[in-house]
């Protein structure tokens, strides 16, 4: 059973100056919520770089492949066109007029796929209740979520965190 305790700090630099010293202590740092983008946070708390580039590189692919697929189909196989008097009996000799084509269903897949990503990862779908430790996160706050496993030295970490700028300390069980 994990269980979790919220330590909400109302400054980000006293926030991003204990991070170093509580992570030294043996402090696990699950999380921290913070109103707005906190540049260098994620390397302090020790989150790993993301993947999400890779994975919009892959929906553009995914798009390039279908225009190419689409565009061939269409343009030379299904119904020929005779465009400027030539007509079109190889897709390679008109692959540039099907360049546009193949850009934007690129651009097109790559931007619905990471919405989609977005909504999944985030898990913030339709009738999914998004987990709130403490409203004013949204507003002013930054809270930090701190892993707890063993219960005896709950009030142990709540005095380390308060003796590290943290302006309240919360809990939650899971």
């Amino acid at each position: 059973m994990s269980k979790y305790i919220f330590a909400i700090y109302n400054d980000e630099d006293v926030l991003m100056e204990n991070i170093k010293p509580l992570r030294s202590n043996g402090v696990r740092i699950k999380e921290v919520y913070s109103p707005f983008p906190v540049h260098g946070l994620d390397k302090l708390v020790g989150h790993k770089p993301t993947r999400i580039a890779i994975t919009s590189f892959i929906y553009g692919v995914i798009g390039t492949i279908l225009a190419i697929i689409m565009t061939n189909y269409m343009m030379i196989t299904d119904w020929p066109m005779d465009i400027g008097g030539k007509p079109s009996f190889a897709f390679y000799k008109n692959l540039p007029a099907f360049i546009p084509v193949i850009f934007e269903s690129a651009i097109f897949c790559a931007a619905h796929g990471m919405v989609i990503t977005f909504y999944l990862r985030s898990k913030t779908l339709p009738g999914v209740t998004a987990f709130v430790p403490d409203k004013r996160m949204t507003d002013d706050r930054f809270v930090m979520q701190v892993e707890c496993n063993d219960f005896s030295k709950k009030a142990e970490l709540t005095e380390l965190l308060l003796k590290h700028g943290a302006e309240e300390v919360k809990e939650y069980g899971k």
